[in-house]
């Protein structure tokens, strides 16, 4: 099994910055691509960013320029930095790590809550 564990979240005005973490535990396969996707209340959940085990990254239109993905695979983790907060960034955000169907799939974190004030 594989638990995910996000960190970071919270309030925090329009301009301003923060860094998610999530740390992934248990039987870990290090080829694998660990990404952050957000759901806002009455919406889907949505692709924010992507990392592979060999740092290939991908991002959302919408936050290209302003998140920054990066991970640690010594200690199984990923980051978030977010920074130029909007109000419309205001979303439940999890952590996801997929290790493709042929090594068990993919397990969710059970989210970080990031509010923006205007």
């Amino acid at each position: 099994q594989v638990r995910l564990v996000e960190s970071g979240g919270g309030l925090v005005q329009a301009g301003g910055s923060l860094r998610l973490s999530c740390e992934a535990s248990g039987r870990i396969y290090s080829k694998n691509t660990m990404g952050w996707y957000r759901q806002a209340p009455g919406k889907q959940r949505d692709l924010v960013a992507s990392i592979t085990d060999n740092n290939r990254v991908n991002y959302a239109d919408s936050v290209k320029g302003r998140f920054t993905i990066s991970r640690d695979n010594a200690r199984n983790t990923v980051y978030l930095q977010i920074n130029s907060l909007k109000p419309e960034d205001t979303a439940t955000y999890y952590c996801k790590v997929d290790f493709g169907i042929s090594y068990g799939g993919a397990y969710w974190g059970q989210g970080t809550q990031v509010t923006v004030s205007s």
